[in-house]
């Protein structure tokens, strides 16, 4: 059974830096099973619809300005697969999620970044998938959890955001301190990630501390795949946290195992 993951995709820079970070998701595409095809969430896709993609190879987006000029140069062309993205559209209408095709869209950075870390030669074939941020934690739960049984037919699940995601509180000089309220928030996350505790999990903005300034109202998009991988584990309610570290005093690397 291959587990579900959230993955954080951090700053557009982790495509050119060698860190920790970026030195642990390469580690990682090579533990983990070889996976028939890759489902991913972006936080970089946003729809009111649930949009999945069906394209037979992906361009690819760079949706950020202003960073290192070779980031522009890069390209991941992973190939798509019609089989599995109508094998996801009849899930969905199995469960009584509405869902629509999209036949053009390229990989954004959410999807990019994490991919080639984690399989540098573009050589899995990628349905990239759209969230939505104003549905609640269950609805993206439960979309997650409609997808579950691809999870036995050797597909990687992967949610890509970031647990604590403020743009507005990051510290772009980096002095290696990292802010205790994200690192309470985090700790809080994973105290109900590990046991399973959705009723809490669902209620994270009222009940965790600092939730309100560790995914502010305006920029939630990047916290809620988290929902969308934790649901398609629902069949083996297990987490296990991977790897956790922080940049820019609070940007939150964590990278989430769900199922086994």
């Amino acid at each position: 059974m291959m587990p579900s993951l959230f993955i954080a995709h951090g700053a557009p820079l982790l495509a050119v830096e060698n860190n920790e970070y970026t030195q642990f998701l390469s580690q990682l595409g090579h533990i983990l099973p070889r996976p028939k095809a890759i489902v991913l969430f972006s936080a970089h896709w946003e729809s009111r619809v649930q949009k999945v993609s069906e394209v037979d190879q992906y361009d690819t987006i760079y949706d950020f300005g202003g960073f290192d000029p070779a980031l522009y140069t890069i390209k991941y062309p992973a190939k798509g697969s019609a089989e599995i993205s109508n094998e996801i559209m009849d899930l969905f209408k199995d469960n009584g999620i509405p869902v629509e095709v999209e036949t053009k869209r390229g990989l954004d950075h959410g999807a990019w970044v994490v991919l080639r870390l984690l399989y540098p030669n573009a050589d899995v074939p990628v349905i990239a998938m759209s969230v939505n941020p104003n549905l609640t934690p269950e609805e993206q739960y439960k979309i997650g959890k409609s997808l579950a049984e691809l999870r036995a037919n050797d597909v990687l699940i992967i949610g890509s955001g970031g647990t604590v995601h403020n743009l507005r509180a990051v510290n772009f000089v980096d002095n290696g301190q990292v802010d205790s309220w994200a690192v309470e928030f985090d700790d809080w996350l994973a105290q109900h990630f590990h046991t399973w505790d959705t009723d809490s999990l669902f209620k994270y903005d009222s009940l965790a501390p600092n939730a309100q300034y560790a995914v502010p109202p305006y920029g939630n998009e990047h916290f809620v795949p988290i929902f969308y991988a934790m649901g398609a584990a629902d069949d083996n309610k297990k987490a296990k946290l991977l790897h956790r570290s922080f940049r820019y005093g609070n940007l939150s690397h964590s990278v989430w195992q769900f199922g086994e």
